[in-house]
């Protein structure tokens, strides 16, 4: 199994609440399957650019026209794309450590998504409608947030907005351990909220290496 842990939460592993999740899931995960291949990418370290025309025109141009040859500008223009295509395509299993931020995921988040979500690359779209053209089975969502949102809360843009990512490409095995009330003036059980958490973040990741 190799999995790929993307990790869009600026704060020191001591500060991060969400961090602490991620700790807990793959300690689970390596006592249960110890050869399990790990590949960290940290956004912050390495943060996506924002999507641009010269992205689109390079990789969704030939979609509508197959004989259009991308320029120059438009091949510089997807580096980091490229190699983010081939990080998700390596791998079996996302697993996405983050805060919510104003009900919603990280923009830096969302920026890597808007660079891997690419036709002809790791989705193929047609006649027949998209087909995923990688091999992750399962997604593993490891948040945190200072509110609490019950399934199906239209604030909710963590579940809702990555379940609808990686549905797209067709991964429907979504799961998350999520530690919310973590705002001390609103839950003064927060402490508690982050402990409930951090087991079922090992839950998951006992579960993950037996997937």
């Amino acid at each position: 199994m190799h999995v790929l842990h993307v990790i869009a939460n600026p704060k020191p592993a001591a500060e991060a609440n969400s961090k602490a999740l991620s700790a807990s899931f793959f300690q689970a995960l390596k006592a249960k399957q110890p050869g399990v291949s790990v590949t960290e990418l940290d956004l912050y370290a390495n943060p996506p650019p924002f999507y641009d025309y010269s992205t689109y025109r390079h990789y969704w141009y030939p979609v509508f026209d197959a004989g259009y040859k991308p320029t120059d500008q438009e091949k510089a223009a997807v580096k980091y794309a490229q190699k983010q295509c081939e990080l998700f395509k390596q791998a079996d299993v996302l697993v996405i450590t983050t805060p919510m931020w104003n009900f919603g995921m990280p923009a830096i988040l969302k920026a890597w998504f808007d660079q891997v979500l690419m036709p002809n690359v790791t989705f193929s779209i047609g006649g027949e409608g998209v087909k995923a053209l990688h091999k992750i089975r399962k997604v593993v969502v490891l948040a945190s947030s200072g509110g609490t949102y019950e399934p199906g809360d239209l604030r909710d843009g963590i579940r809702n907005g990555i379940k609808a990512a990686v549905g797209f490409v067709g991964i429907k095995d979504v799961e998350v351990a999520w530690a919310q009330g973590q705002n001390p003036f609103f839950f003064q059980d927060h402490a508690e909220r982050k402990a409930k958490a951090v087991v079922e973040a090992a839950a998951l990741g006992t579960k993950t290496a037996g997937d």
